[in-house]
């Protein structure tokens, strides 16, 4: 069979349905062609295609866990307790502040919670979440241990234009959000634990 030239016609989405001006068809870019060897793919790029198609998901919800990882850690961890200047007016409005520029949102959230323990201590509740929590899609669970945190709480008493927090400081235990049931990490803060 003589070789064979395999062509790949790339750039079709170019193509403009309709020119008004002309009253008929023209693409607004020439399609390029790719020559690929005789014998088309090689078996390298055709296990990186396969591999892409197969693993690819999985990737996109790695970088999904890191990236909530990364969120909570800044947002919901602070350990030891930073102490805001005054000029802050008190511990959460400090916080938010710092946390409305991090997200980059200049929304007030109604209530964040910020947990004062290290970071393994607080992870280690995610190792197996038998709890799946159809409100937010993802596993979640209750700590067996109550730890310092402090509920930031959006004042009634602001003016409209800005944010303002109530501060408490309290010792709870607290239902967490995991990335996913086994050997998990956390990435989100659900609520406190109310029950005795």
């Amino acid at each position: 069979m003589g070789e064979m030239i395999s062509k790949v016609l790339l750039g079709w989405e170019c193509w403009r349905l309709w020119d008004v001006a002309d009253s008929h068809f023209r693409p607004t870019a020439a399609p390029t062609t790719l020559t690929l060897p005789a014998g088309g793919m090689t078996p390298a790029v055709t296990r990186l295609l396969f591999l892409q198609l197969v693993l690819g998901p999985t990737l996109v919800m790695d970088i999904k866990t890191q990236i909530g990882k990364k969120k909570f850690y800044a947002l919901n961890i602070d350990y030891p307790r930073v102490i805001f200047p005054k000029g802050f007016q008190g511990y959460c409005n400090g916080l938010m502040s710092y946390m409305r520029g991090k997200v980059q949102n200049s929304d007030c959230p109604k209530i964040h919670y910020v947990i004062h323990a290290p970071w393994k201590v607080i992870k280690r509740f995610c190792k197996y979440s038998d709890n799946f929590c159809d409100n937010y899609n993802e596993y979640c669970t209750l700590t067996e241990d109550s730890f310092p945190i402090t509920v930031c709480s959006l004042s009634y008493q602001q003016p409209p234009t800005s944010c303002y927090y109530d501060s408490i400081l309290t010792n709870q235990k607290l239902y967490l959000l995991c990335s996913r049931k086994y050997e998990a990490d956390p990435i989100g803060i659900i609520g406190l634990y109310s029950g005795v």
